[in-house]
């Protein structure tokens, strides 16, 4: 496959952007996963972290579609480094265990369904893997983090779940108008899957 070409030389500071902007992501949601979302009463089922994780597979999504899957792996890296940091100053070493693997093991599988996916419709890519990666990443991390205890963990699990999967539709628009604006995004990374014949 024929290398693709960025306008402008921009990669570096795509990738740059993509890195800061997966830890600014992890770093809200590891902020907010302390307070307790009161509206509707629902302040022993959520977080307003659980509003906010889900920016980070925006930020994975974006990043594959403009960088290819090896940057995006390099960009789920640093999330995971700072991700670890800042559990271990900020919760019990299980939560930071559960976090730490959910979130590599979800957003790496979320790189990987989306590169499968990349020649299928716009909003496929972003959906599926998304989806998926959310199912994957509140098992693990509720799993891990609360099996065994006496908490209502299952509650929260589907609920976490729930909002997740909310919050991959609702970014799907500006998925769209980001792409959308810009049209070295839409080549094709070196390291994308192959065209379907």
């Amino acid at each position: 496959m024929a290398s693709a070409t960025f306008v402008g030389g921009s990669e570096p500071r795509a990738f740059t952007l993509a890195v800061f902007a997966m830890c600014g992501a992890v770093l809200a949601a590891n902020v907010l996963v302390q307070f307790p979302f009161t509206p509707f009463g629902l302040q022993d089922y959520l977080t307003y972290g659980a509003f906010t994780y889900p920016l980070t597979f925006l930020v994975n999504d974006l990043t594959n579609r403009r960088l290819g899957i090896v940057r995006t792996r390099q960009v789920i890296y640093a999330g995971f480094a700072l991700a670890l940091a800042l559990s271990a100053l900020l919760a019990t070493p299980r939560i930071a265990l559960a976090s730490g693997t959910a979130f590599i093991v979800a957003q790496l599988l979320d790189a990987t369904v989306f590169n499968a996916l990349r020649q299928k419709a716009w909003w496929l890519p972003p959906a599926l893997s998304g989806g998926i990666s959310s199912a994957i990443d509140t098992a693990v991390f509720f799993t891990l983090a609360f099996s065994g205890t006496d908490l209502p963990w299952t509650n929260w699990a589907v609920a976490d779940y729930l909002v997740k999967l909310a919050m991959v539709a609702l970014f799907l628009a500006p998925y769209r108008y980001l792409i959308g604006r810009m049209s070295s995004w839409t080549q094709q990374p070196e390291d994308a899957a192959p065209a379907e014949a």
